[in-house]
């Protein structure tokens, strides 16, 4: 399990829940640090959760597959968020998301064959005022239109962003 993540991060984690009252509600931290390190949170990291925090791996689970962003699954090397809301969607974002999936040659939920990009529905990214919106990695871009999905999606593939 420590290839999921360095022992010193899993000591400093078991110390840090042994020191408070309620080790759950160190549960993001721990499974982000997971994700962080290997990119995604595969059953081992479920279970490696529940020995840190002292709990049952079926309660990490629960967590773990409420969150959107946390992913059970293997992604690519950057995630694609579109999101889905009502703003989004009276924006033309299905328009957007049907230009993303011809861009990429994916469907919802699939990855690049480069491995390069894996693209997701959100239900909302808080970015209403900028639709429609997607988010890859931390960074949100909204008012998106195809040229700006195009210099976005060029500017990712060459290492930064857009």
């Amino acid at each position: 399990m420590t290839k999921l993540l360095p022992q010193n991060q899993i000591d400093a984690f078991k110390a840090r829940a042994a020191s408070i009252e309620h080790p759950m509600e160190m549960i993001i931290d721990v499974l982000r640090a997971i994700q962080d390190h290997h990119r995604w949170v595969p059953d081992e990291g479920v279970e490696l959760a529940a020995e840190i925090l002292g709990t049952s791996p079926l309660k990490v689970e629960e967590v773990a597959t409420f969150y959107d962003k946390i992913y059970r699954q293997e992604v690519g090397q950057k995630v694609i968020h579109v999101c889905d809301s009502i703003c989004c969607w009276t924006r033309e974002a299905e328009r957007i998301y049907a230009y993303l999936q011809e861009c990429l040659g994916v469907a919802p939920g699939e990855t690049t064959a480069d491995g390069a990009f894996t693209l997701l529905p959100t239900c909302c990214l808080g970015a209403c005022g900028e639709a429609p919106a997607m988010m890859i990695g931390l960074t949100t871009y909204g008012k998106l239109t195809e040229e700006k999905i195009e210099r976005i999606l060029a500017a990712e593939r060459a290492g930064g962003g857009a």
